[in-house]
């Protein structure tokens, strides 16, 4: 496979009452083909969320965006542009950040999570001194990401998404 330059072909899931902004890195082919937040069948994301929540999993874009806002969740990506070979987040070459004051903007984020290194990598060298606020990194729920179980997974984002306001980050 050939990297190709990609500029993020869909905008962030926002809205006035989001408090919690979860970043990953950049969508995966499957993503870029819905246009649309963790596309991947084998990503555990939604399922991961519909089970934190005690809903059933969302199967269509409108039932993931009106999950994400039921809960007051803000979805996008550390990266805006880069040079990328499928969906590998190691094969991301010059990257550039998302232009995150237009979620700041848009919504009161009081916790940035992280999904996965290469997020928090991103997010902790461009955007955390743009947002003032330091990220949760959390275990990536890619399929690639074996070494963690739906029932790890699950305890550990529903510990970060639960947390009470102030809680000083983790960093797994």
């Amino acid at each position: 496979m050939e990297r190709i330059h990609l500029v993020h072909p869909f905008p962030p899931l926002v809205d006035g009452e989001s408090r919690i902004l979860i970043l990953g890195s950049f969508p995966s082919v499957k993503s870029r083909a819905q246009g649309f937040f963790y596309g991947h069948p084998q990503n555990r994301f939604w399922p991961m969320l519909a089970r934190i929540f005690g809903e059933d999993a969302p199967r269509s874009i409108e039932e993931k965006a009106a999950l994400a806002h039921r809960h007051h969740l803000a979805l996008w990506d550390s990266i805006y542009e880069c040079d990328i070979v499928g969906s590998s987040d190691s094969s991301i070459r010059g990257a550039v950040p998302i232009p995150i004051g237009q979620i700041l903007k848009t919504a009161p984020i009081e916790r940035v999570l992280c999904n996965g290194t290469a997020s928090a990598r991103l997010y902790t060298r461009y955007l955390e001194k743009v947002t003032g606020l330091p990220c949760w990194v959390m275990p990536s729920t890619s399929p690639a990401n074996a070494a963690w179980s739906m029932e790890r997974l699950q305890a550990v984002w529903e510990a970060a998404i639960t947390a009470p306001p102030g809680t000083p980050p983790q960093r797994l």
